[in-house]
């Protein structure tokens, strides 16, 4: 078995530009303020969520490895 991921946004941050749709459609959805969601915020490891937390302009998305909570991205310095 994969890893499992720990999806997360921080809508602090999240402007909207739905690039994360743009790479992972199943994986984010956006709401009536046009702030990014995970449609699963436990999920099994997978490139195009990577991709899409790759492709926020704003880094506002936030992935780790469940259970440990060690970084998968951002990574860390």
């Amino acid at each position: 078995m994969g890893d499992r991921w720990q999806v997360e946004v921080d809508r602090s941050l999240c402007i909207g530009s739905a690039q994360c749709l743009h790479h992972a459609p199943d994986g984010f959805r956006l709401d009536a303020a046009r702030q990014s969601h995970p449609t699963d915020p436990e999920t099994d490891a997978n490139e195009k969520v990577l991709e899409a937390a790759e492709s926020c302009p704003v880094e506002a998305i936030v992935i780790t490895l469940l259970g440990s909570g060690e970084a998968v991205f951002p990574p860390e310095d």
